[in-house]
């Protein structure tokens, strides 16, 4: 949902800092002290999380309710992200469940033994429960409130949602104070194997599982441009909601490439640029969907605002529901319909993105497992609490 710019992120990876910690202060290279340590990269597996359960709360669905609130009805509606296939809570509590696997070691809802569960379980159980509680109650408030969410803003049940997950986000502080403040817990031969847990069974199978069902989205939108039909489109439309949950579970670590290389925005930036959609398809022109290093801010995000995710779904679902080939005639850009007129620039646009989030994925994946900008894997920076050194690569 973010729009993180790339450029911001490279500035901060050309200083030369050595930990893996996201925060303001950071260790210059060659210093040696406790922030290369198992800490600092468990710290930024918390800083993750309430990275998200803070913008769950304030803004995916704050933002919305806020707006709704305070009379702004119609710009409500369209500020509330994964409108088009009334997908919204499904992605939002996912993005809880992120964090649950963050803490659990699994994706699974099991806790795995060298996880942070496990440690916190062992050393302070209520502060465990706590946490454990928090991240339930924000899920089930989430799924409480009622479908769609674009037409239950004003909902109390939104309002609750919001309340829990800045509960979640209060005991997440909690926690990270607990683990920095305690001897006993904040050693590598406690948090280390948290960390191999961490990186193996959640952040790597999340992003093959995402490499993969990102080939499969594009697999089925090359079907349907070569012979669109009613059922392709609804493939088109299952291919994306597959896709989504490997991609929505992965936002409690929206750290390393998947920030500094504008994966993130690249993926899944909100809300579009509806009317510069419309331009494309009418347009048939394709070329200006990248965007590389010499590119100004503004040009990246403009790039960012009509690919990815969101787009696709624009392009596949309306009101919920599969599009269909003989679905209307609007030619508004809120509620522009698929017609003869447009089918086969629609077709090819749906490829263009597809393939696009394929060749990001792959990159993200590939980034964390054989080299990060041709050096080491990412992994290996994280598990040895090391990014952005100068000898990285040796």
């Amino acid at each position: 949902m973010k729009k993180k710019m790339f450029l911001a992120s490279l500035v901060a990876l050309s200083m030369g800092f050595v930990a893996c910690s996201d925060d303001d202060e950071k260790t210059p290279q060659g210093i040696e002290d406790d922030t290369q340590s198992a800490l600092v990269c468990v710290e930024q597996i918390i800083d993750g999380c309430l990275d998200i359960s803070d913008e769950v709360g304030t803004a995916k669905i704050g933002d919305p309710y806020d707006l709704f609130k305070s009379g702004q009805t119609e710009k409500a509606l369209y500020s509330v992200e994964s409108w088009y296939s009334w997908h919204s809570r499904e992605d939002y509590s996912n993005n809880i469940r992120s964090i649950r696997n963050a803490y659990f070691g699994t994706r699974d809802g099991k806790v795995a033994p060298a996880s942070l569960a496990t440690v916190i379980k062992a050393n302070n159980a209520q502060l465990d429960t706590q946490v454990r509680n928090a991240i339930d109650e924000a899920v089930r408030a989430i799924e409480a409130i009622p479908h769609p969410f674009r037409n239950n803003i004003g909902d109390p049940a939104v309002k609750t949602a919001m309340d829990a997950c800045e509960m979640l986000n209060e005991t997440l502080e909690d926690l990270k104070g607990y683990i920095q403040r305690t001897a006993k817990v904040n050693t590598d031969a406690v948090l280390q194997p948290v960390l191999e847990t961490y990186v193996n069974d959640v952040v790597l199978p999340t992003y093959k599982d995402l490499k993969e069902k990102n080939a499969a989205l594009y697999a089925a939108a090359k079907a349907f441009a070569d012979a669109p039909s009613d059922r392709l489109f609804e493939n088109v439309c299952e291919a994306w909601l597959e896709a989504r949950e490997p991609w929505e579970t992965s936002e409690a670590f929206l750290f390393g490439p998947v920030d500094a290389l504008g994966l993130d925005p690249n993926m899944d930036s909100w809300p579009l640029d509806q009317e510069a959609i419309v331009n494309i398809l009418n347009s048939g022109e394709f070329d200006n969907l990248t965007w590389g290093d010499g590119d100004d801010d503004d040009a990246i995000e403009a790039v960012q605002s009509v690919r990815g995710f969101h787009t696709m779904e624009f392009l596949a679902f309306k009101n919920g529901e599969a599009r269909t080939i003989n679905g209307g005639t609007s030619t508004d850009p809120k509620d522009l319909d698929y017609t003869a007129s447009n089918a086969k620039s629609w077709g090819n646009y749906m490829v263009q993105v597809g393939k696009l989030l394929q060749q990001d994925a792959e990159l993200l994946y590939e980034s964390w497992t054989q080299s990060y900008e041709g050096g080491k894997a990412y992994k290996d920076l994280f598990l040895n609490h090391s990014i952005g050194s100068e000898d990285e690569d040796e």
